[in-house]
């Protein structure tokens, strides 16, 4: 899926590369130094900037399926990957799904209630 959306930004001319369970970590610190150096700008990560990669620069997280039942999609796990965006003072999500379910709704609630919600 990775590699499917970073073929497409890139056929529309944007600077962009990829994350996932199959980069080597040598090679992520490498793809995260050049997008903090701003030699491309966008990064499509799967579930890897989840937890753990601290990266101020990122202002724009997009979560694909947003809506769909599973581990990586609990209310947990979404105020995570929002958190990312929530490090740049100008950062923004976008929750992509085919409805608003009851855990997509939570981490709007936590957020609007924290006075974070844009």
């Amino acid at each position: 899926m990775a590699e499917d959306l970073t073929d497409y930004l890139e056929d529309v001319g944007i600077k962009v590369k990829y994350l996932h369970s199959d980069i080597k970590t040598l090679e992520r610190t490498e793809i995260i130094r050049d997008l903090r150096l701003g030699k491309f700008d966008v990064l499509v990560g799967i579930n890897l900037l989840r937890e753990g990669i601290d990266v101020p620069e990122v202002s724009l997280v997009a979560i694909l399926d947003a809506d769909k039942e599973g581990f990586l999609r609990n209310p947990r796990s979404l105020i995570q990957t929002i958190g990312r965006a929530a490090r740049n003072e100008h950062g923004h999500v976008i929750m992509y799904g085919d409805s608003i379910t009851n855990q997509c709704n939570k981490p709007l609630m936590k957020h609007h209630a924290v006075g974070r919600f844009k």
